[in-house]
């Protein structure tokens, strides 16, 4: 059973700052039918952060409950059977933010990529937020070139998991020329864009989704050209699952 929650982005709640997802966190652990589950925490995107980490385990482990683990490919070394256990025993999956590029060349490299696959076709939880939404898509627009030299470094196109078969673009509400840098990715890429605001997640159960909020002005669009025109379209939230076809056709 595929289950995946994407977080457009917002803060979880690390020191000073007040968390904005917590309707979506909720739900994320409510995916997991379990009152006290296993999350694995993969802070990868950010050079593993130990800050990071320590907000994630006061998050979802202090108040929501979770029995937190993680896994820092960075700065430990583990063997690949330790890599295989964390993973494949966990209930739920929660990804950080950060350097997506790097991530997913981090989690090839270590096979954490085909082990994600296992996890999702055994039906753990899979979320995250930013990077960690992007990578269960098929492709996202990511910021990845902005974190060398170059701070002003155009949005790049960077290849995801393909769990979800589209294009996905996180903090579309909020970071300066994430809605045009879409528009003009989507001119050379075909099929649909699921782009997502900042406190907005869609919850993907198998082939049904739901648009989630934590922010009542938060959205999801569908976006996409077609016969030389471009399309935005927002996608409604509705009380019950849809069915996954009707956002990712457009034809």
């Amino acid at each position: 059973m595929r289950k995946i929650i994407a977080i457009g982005g917002g803060e979880i709640g690390r020191a000073g700052v007040k968390n904005e997802t917590l309707a979506i966190d909720r739900e994320i652990v409510k995916r997991s039918g379990k009152e006290n589950p296993k999350l694995l925490f993969i802070p990868t995107a950010s050079g593993d952060a130990l800050g990071y980490i320590e907000s994630v385990q006061n998050h979802f482990g202090k108040k929501l409950g979770c029995k937190i683990d993680s896994l820092e490919l960075i700065i430990k070394k583990y063997s690949k059977k330790e890599i295989s256990d964390k993973i494949l025993n966990s209930d739920i999956i929660y990804v950080g933010g950060g350097n997506t590029l790097k991530m997913m060349k981090v989690w090839r490299k270590f096979g954490v990529d085909a082990l994600l696959e296992k996890a999702m076709k055994k039906g753990i939880v899979l979320s995250g937020l930013s990077a960690g939404s992007i990578c269960w898509f098929r492709y996202g627009n990511s910021d990845s070139a902005r974190f060398g030299k170059n701070k002003e470094a155009s949005m790049i196109r960077v290849k995801g998991l393909n769990m979800i078969p589209a294009l996905h673009c996180p903090h579309y509400d909020i970071e300066k020329g994430r809605e045009e840098s879409l528009k003009e990715m989507m001119k050379k890429n075909r099929g649909v864009a699921i782009a997502i605001d900042n406190c907005c997640a869609i919850e993907i159960i198998d082939d049904e989704y739901k648009i989630l909020k934590s922010k009542k002005t938060a959205n999801a669009y569908k976006v996409y050209w077609k016969n030389g025109k471009y399309f935005k379209e927002l996608i409604p939230v509705k009380k019950n699952l849809q069915s996954l076809s009707e956002i990712l056709n457009f034809s």
